[in-house]
């Protein structure tokens, strides 16, 4: 998966940042997730090989603030040059995420207009509550693409009124990992992956979760490519109608204007991980080979 941080740390702000995992991380290594701090890795979508081309290619995704928060208050002085980058690489296409919707309307760059082609919205919805109060936001804010992810899943999520609207185009779903993980339930998937089928809105259950409960029963999976795999089989992923990005080349580009299709690599065990719908490829780090 190719990620893109311009900056690290957070804060929490609801139950889903209970048990974050990237606290739990960076505990491991002595760091304070809490500070926040501009990353060595800022300009990764402007970085060039040297033969001149981009590092990350045209027609890539990258999933942007895995380790962060995009709209985190102590990035917002960093915040403009990052859009200045997401503008230079309108042949990438850039996946927000935030639990900070609300801060949106003074967030976005001043020409976004109806949004970005090359940028999806997504907001975090752990529960009932917490997607009540920030799919309103995202459904209100302009934007080409939206989406939102129940992770961690934590409780019962009904989107049938957000989904309902044909705004929002992709819906992730995974349980909690590691310390404390607190159980998502089979139900609960189930229920969502059925809504998003009725209005053709894609589904992706990316993984179980550490405690996962089906059938009344609570199954312990600490692996977290075991869970993958069990979301993978479970059915519950479905791919719904696709909306097409209008990714273009960087300006100056004088040929081949057109942007390449992207073939993300896949190593073989991807081909039944339950990331492979949504996922933007292996970043080929050899992480997996370790492991067995």
């Amino acid at each position: 998966m190719i990620i893109w941080n311009p900056w690290h740390g957070c804060h929490k702000v609801s139950e889903g940042c209970q048990h974050c995992y990237m606290y739990f991380l960076d505990s491991r290594r002595g760091i304070d997730t809490s500070r926040v701090f501009r990353t060595e890795g800022f300009n990764l979508p402007l970085q060039k090989r040297r033969d001149g081309s981009f590092k990350i290619p045209s027609g890539s995704t990258l999933y942007v603030g895995l380790s962060t928060d995009f709209f985190v208050e102590e990035a917002d002085a960093w915040r403009d040059e990052a859009w200045s980058i997401i503008r230079q690489r309108p042949d990438v296409f850039f996946r927000l995420l935030t639990k900070r919707p609300q801060r949106l309307a003074t967030c976005l760059p001043a020409d976004w207009g109806e949004g970005y082609d090359n940028v999806m919205l997504n907001v975090t919805t752990e529960n009932q509550r917490r997607a009540d109060e920030r799919l309103p936001f995202l459904l209100s804010t302009p934007a080409k693409h939206r989406g939102f992810m129940a992770a961690p899943c934590i409780g019962p999520v009904d989107a049938e009124q957000y989904l309902a609207t044909g705004l929002i185009e992709e819906v992730l779903c995974g349980g909690e990992n590691y310390d404390g993980a607190r159980p998502c339930h089979y139900e609960w998937v189930k229920q969502l992956s059925h809504q998003c089928r009725q209005h053709q809105v894609t589904f992706n259950f990316i993984e179980t979760g550490t405690t996962f409960v089906k059938d009344g029963k609570t199954y312990r999976i600490p692996d977290k490519r075991t869970q993958s795999q069990q979301a993978f089989r479970s059915g519950l992923s479905f791919q719904g109608k696709l909306k097409p990005r209008h990714l273009r080349m960087p300006e100056g580009t004088l040929f081949g204007t057109e942007v390449p299709q992207h073939e993300p690599y896949f190593e073989e065990q991807c081909n039944c991980c339950g990331n492979r719908m949504t996922c933007n490829g292996c970043s080929q780090c050899g992480a997996c080979k370790k492991n067995t």
